[in-house]
């Protein structure tokens, strides 16, 4: 976890902390080579909303795991106004020190919630397409992740999208894999 992992370093100074470039931070690189690690997974790094009953009692999403925005690192964890010049900064510090980057991506489900809950994007676009609904009432999500949707990864435009977001993480973002959260969900039924 970015935050996690550089929220208390005592070399890091405390800007840094909890950000992208607290991971690219010397002491936090020498840390992980002194420990012999070559690859680190980030938990979900892709633009993210707090749990509207996670806010109604005044907590966050810790976590990230309720990603929106598949393009897009969370701007919570950069020190500075430029969060993708910062990820692919720490990226390429990663590099230099031998390090790959993994992503936790999860493309199973989406922050828009069920039926109650908000239209921030697919939803509005095109909800027939971009979730996977009951057949009794297509007012209802099929939820299969446990988080109230389930992307349709049987539509096209949905598969694309995904295949479109890890192009760019890998040809713009520069990391080296990915751990996909709920891989059995992608490839439920068709």
């Amino acid at each position: 976890h970015v935050r996690g992992l550089t929220m208390r370093h005592p070399a890091v100074p405390r800007p840094l902390r909890g950000t992208y470039a607290g991971m690219a931070h010397p002491a936090v690189i020498e840390h992980l080579v002194s420990l012999g690690i070559t690859a680190v997974e980030l938990l979900p790094i892709h633009c993210f909303v707090d749990d509207r009953v996670l806010v109604q009692r005044g907590l966050r999403n810790y976590w990230g795991y309720n990603s929106l925005g598949f393009f897009a690192p969370d701007a919570r964890y950069a020190a500075t106004a430029e969060p993708v010049r910062e990820f692919k900064s720490m990226v390429k510090a990663l590099h230099r020190a031998g390090i790959e980057v993994i992503l936790d991506v999860v493309y199973n489900h989406t922050a828009e919630g069920n039926h109650l809950g908000p239209t921030l994007s697919f939803r509005g676009l095109d909800n027939l397409a971009y979730y996977r609904l009951t057949s009794g009432n297509l007012r209802h999500y099929m939820d299969y992740t446990g988080c109230g949707n389930t992307l349709n990864t049987n539509h096209a435009i949905v598969r694309r999208l995904i295949v479109d977001s890890l192009k760019y993480w890998v040809s713009e973002m520069h990391v080296d894999g990915f751990r996909f959260d709920l891989a059995s969900i992608l490839s439920r039924d068709a």
